[in-house]
């Protein structure tokens, strides 16, 4: 009789975990306030910095964490061409500027999903004032500084 009282907590606690929790984070929705500089330049103050228009580093050391974000894919600052190199560095400012712009959120919780180069794989958005969301990928998209093929789609050719 006495391990029922017990017994109950386990389960009630479990059924809180699983059908209310999701609802408390939208899904693995996790709110980010963390400043970011370029990489490159001094970031002192800064959580991490910009590598380019999709890829961002959190920490440094041991504690360094890569992100991709997804849902676009951005030209590459090594690109094939002068074009390419250009639009890449325009796509690392506009994301710099986007994130500089105050918190935001993005998906995967404490355990986001990984690429096969380690990076950890996160989209990201922020909620506006009306309640709307809007997307970085699809900021960048419309300034036409991204594609929303996604990565590993079919490449964009930016020299053209």
């Amino acid at each position: 009789m006495l391990w029922r009282t017990p017994a109950l907590l386990v389960i009630v606690s479990a059924a809180w975990w699983f059908l209310y929790r999701p609802y408390v984070h939208e899904q693995g929705w996790v709110k980010v306030a963390d400043e970011f500089a370029l990489c490159g330049e001094p970031w002192s103050g800064a959580a991490g910095c910009v590598v380019d228009g999709d890829t961002i580093v959190i920490g440094n050391g041991r504690d360094r964490r890569r992100v991709r974000l997804t849902g676009f894919d951005a030209p590459e600052l090594n690109g094939a061409c002068a074009a390419e190199t250009e639009r890449a560095q325009d796509a690392r400012r506009a994301l710099h500027d986007w994130l500089s712009r105050g918190p935001f959120e993005w998906n995967g919780d404490i355990d986001p999903p990984r690429d096969q180069y380690g990076r950890e794989l996160r989209e990201v958005r922020r909620v506006l004032p009306d309640g709307s969301r809007e997307y970085v990928g699809r900021v960048l998209v419309d300034r036409n500084l991204a594609s929303d093929n996604g990565w590993e789609a079919i490449p964009t050719d930016w020299c053209s």
